[in-house]
């Protein structure tokens, strides 16, 4: 085997070199473009290239089956056996894995399994640069300076067991980010999207966007800390929804850990949680937004095991009709629980809302706060699922249905359960980017959330 072996046939190859009693081989190809810009004018770009292996090694003993798991970037031939017998010795020095199941069996080979990895490169921004060409030149018009990032990843899944699987899939990943500043610096706006081939997100209407915003903000108003009627944009609602999935898991809810514990014992499940009829779900063929169809897991942790590699997943609803239907579960967590296996996919999609957008929202807005995106959310009480940050590029005051001008920033206290108990009007679902997990997490779509009284717990002096 040569240093520029195919994916498939390291995975091929690592799988014959095992001598564990059983062998999960994860090839990771990614290719990734970017440009990057600050003062209306190109700074960077470049294209990269790389390989991750990992090694999922299981074996059986007297007490139970251990795992052993290594991953390397750039594996050569010569390193692939060292590798492989690095996942068996952490297995067998390892004790009984907890989550131990059999490797699963019974999903069909992907008919691209042998083929090329896909890749992405600078082709792929080739209508999007001249639209940001004529952005910059829209905002140096109007005098403000746009910075900001555009990313293209496609990473090409394959995954092989020893128990006969042989899986593939290309995930396609894009990112956009833009700043604009006033040409003092006193006055910043953001706006983002995530896209899967940069055909679908427009330079021109993202600057627009944010001219509007930086007009808003020529007006300064000082507000104190308080309890507000606030309209949280899809951004912020999917990163509040993230963090929840995360914190989701039926295990720790089961044994009384988290928010979705029921007192006296047991999980919510079956609870209604929203008074709005807002369905979450994760579905995996879901247009735009589309994910693995199987489970890809590099190690185990609270909400995935290595021995669920390849079992196969499809739409799951976690919210239906504001009742929670399902906590995230693999098949060990399931059968400790009682509950049914729900395997999350990466995209998360908020949906029930009404037709209306986030303009006719601030249209119906007699005085409360607009924002723009959250920042820095951190946990304070699980219990309660209870988390902290900060607002970020803009909050807005409405009057009479109109955008008066820009507020301080502040620093929050919610939890996005309660937060789907109190929410009084959610808006159409629109695809949206994450920013405070877009390094995580890009797949999502989301309504705007009217809350009537959000916690706006403390001032921040961030612009």
């Amino acid at each position: 085997m040569s240093a520029t072996s195919k994916p498939h046939e390291i995975v091929e190859r690592a799988l014959e070199l095992s001598t564990a009693d059983g062998c999960v081989v994860i090839a990771d190809e990614e290719s990734s473009a970017n440009l990057r810009w600050a003062g209306n004018a190109l700074t960077t770009n470049g294209v990269t290239r790389g390989r991750t292996l990992t090694v999922i090694a299981t074996v059986d003993g007297a007490q139970g089956t251990a795992s052993g798991v290594v991953s390397r970037s750039a594996v050569t031939a010569d390193e692939l056996e060292p590798l492989v017998r690095a996942a068996e010795a952490a297995a067998r020095e390892a004790g009984p894995a907890e989550d131990a199941q059999p490797l699963v069996t019974g999903v069909p080979h992907s008919a691209d399994f042998t083929a090329a990895p896909a890749e992405t490169g600078s082709e792929v921004f080739a209508a999007f640069a001249p639209a940001l060409g004529e952005a910059f030149g829209a905002a140096r018009a109007g005098g403000r300076q746009l910075y900001g990032f555009a990313y293209h990843a496609v990473t090409s899944t394959y995954l092989g067991t020893s128990a006969g699987l042989r899986l593939r899939h290309d995930q396609p990943t894009g990112t956009l980010e833009v700043n604009a500043k006033s040409p003092d610096g006193t006055r910043s706006a953001w706006a983002g999207a995530a896209t899967r081939d940069f055909r679908d997100v427009d330079p021109l209407a993202l600057d627009a966007e944010l001219a509007q915003r930086l007009a808003w903000a020529e007006r300064r108003i000082d507000l104190p800390a308080g309890r507000y009627e606030t309209l949280l944009p899809p951004s912020a609602v999917a990163d509040l929804l993230i963090y929840q999935l995360w914190s989701a898991g039926a295990r720790d809810a089961a044994e009384g850990r988290t928010v979705f514990s029921k007192p006296g014992g047991g999980t919510r499940v079956g609870e209604r949680l929203a008074q709005l009829p807002l369905t979450l779900r994760s579905d995996p063929a879901e247009p735009g937004l589309e994910a693995a169809p199987f489970v890809i897991a590099h190690s185990s942790g609270d909400e995935s095991s290595v021995f669920d590699n390849g079992l196969p997943v499809g739409r799951v609803d976690w919210l239906r009709e504001g009742t929670l239907a399902h906590l995230p579960t693999t098949r060990h967590s399931a059968q400790l629980t009682g509950l049914p296996l729900a395997a999350p996919a990466d995209n998360l999609i908020l949906e029930g809302g009404g037709k209306q957008s986030l303009a006719d929202m601030v249209a119906g807005t007699e005085r409360g706060l607009l924002l723009t995106c959250l920042w820095y959310i951190r946990e304070v009480d699980p219990a309660t699922l209870l988390l902290t940050g900060l607002t970020r590029d803009g909050v807005y005051l409405v009057e009479g249905g109109e955008v008066t001008g820009v507020a301080n920033n502040f620093r929050f206290n919610e939890s996005p359960v309660d937060l789907l108990g109190r929410a009084v009007e959610a808006g159409r679902t629109e695809r949206t980017l994450p920013r405070e997990w877009s390094d995580y997490f890009t797949r999502a779509a989301a309504p705007a959330l009217r809350v009537p009284d959000f916690n706006m717990s403390s001032v921040s002096q961030g612009v």
